[in-house]
């Protein structure tokens, strides 16, 4: 009898609960598989809305995973720079089969070092963020390069995780999870990417943002200059 899947998700004070709770979904439907919501201690997490999550596993007590997630969120900002998280996140992708993340997580595999020389994924917001850390931005759903499968933003989660099970199992076994959560997506408008959302949506988003950018992009330049 084969040994359990161990995947892992990080979670932390301001995740976007999308981020993780899409794959946990997908990833909870894996027989066999064991899950795990990982971070420094056990007491409770704010997400970045009022869902406040509970870790089950620590730092020091997390098992060896296959896979290794990272989700995204204004959270990421203040891991890039955590040495205790990217320790933990290059050990564990020492001996894991996948190391992944969703969203800006990506950011913090790159401050880990973990993406230098990797083709990845992001929302688009910090999308050209990760050429900072010696990777190679790729607009899209999905990237898998090598070990590295990384997914775009809050939503792509659920995308990235059914194309991870596809590979860790089967494709059948993907599509029958997905028919069972009826992922089946058709949004009532059509202004989920900046190439398509009306010009005066993306210029009001964009100044929404704009000081969580200069926040971020500080967090990345300071990252960046101990890993390239």
């Amino acid at each position: 009898m084969s040994a359990p899947l161990q995947i892992g998700l990080l979670v932390f004070p301001r995740v976007t609960q999308l981020d993780f709770t899409g794959p946990l979904q997908v990833f909870a439907a894996v027989p066999g598989a064991k899950l795990h919501l990982i971070w420094k201690r056990l007491e409770p997490v704010p997400s970045d809305s009022a869902l406040i999550v509970t870790p089950t596993t620590t730092f020091a007590d997390c098992p060896q995973l296959d896979v290794i997630c990272v989700p995204g969120g204004r959270g990421t900002d203040d891991l890039l720079n955590d040495e205790e998280v990217l320790d933990f996140l290059r050990r564990q992708a020492e001996g894991a089969k996948y190391v992944t993340s969703v969203c800006t997580g990506s950011l913090a595999l790159g401050a880990a070092g973990l993406l230098k020389g990797y083709r990845a994924a992001t929302h688009w917001s910090a999308m050209e963020m990760l050429a900072q850390f010696g990777a190679t931005p790729t607009r899209t759903r999905v990237c898998i390069d090598r070990n590295r499968v990384t997914g775009g933003g809050v939503t792509a989660g659920i995308d990235f995780a059914l194309t991870l099970v596809s590979i860790l199992v089967n494709r059948t076994a993907a599509e029958a999870i997905q028919l069972g959560i009826e992922y089946n997506p058709a949004p009532p408008f059509n202004s989920g990417s900046p190439d398509t959302a009306p010009a005066e949506v993306l210029a009001a988003v964009k100044q929404r943002i704009a000081p969580l950018q200069a926040y971020r992009l500080d967090a990345v330049k300071r990252a960046a200059e101990r890993v390239v």
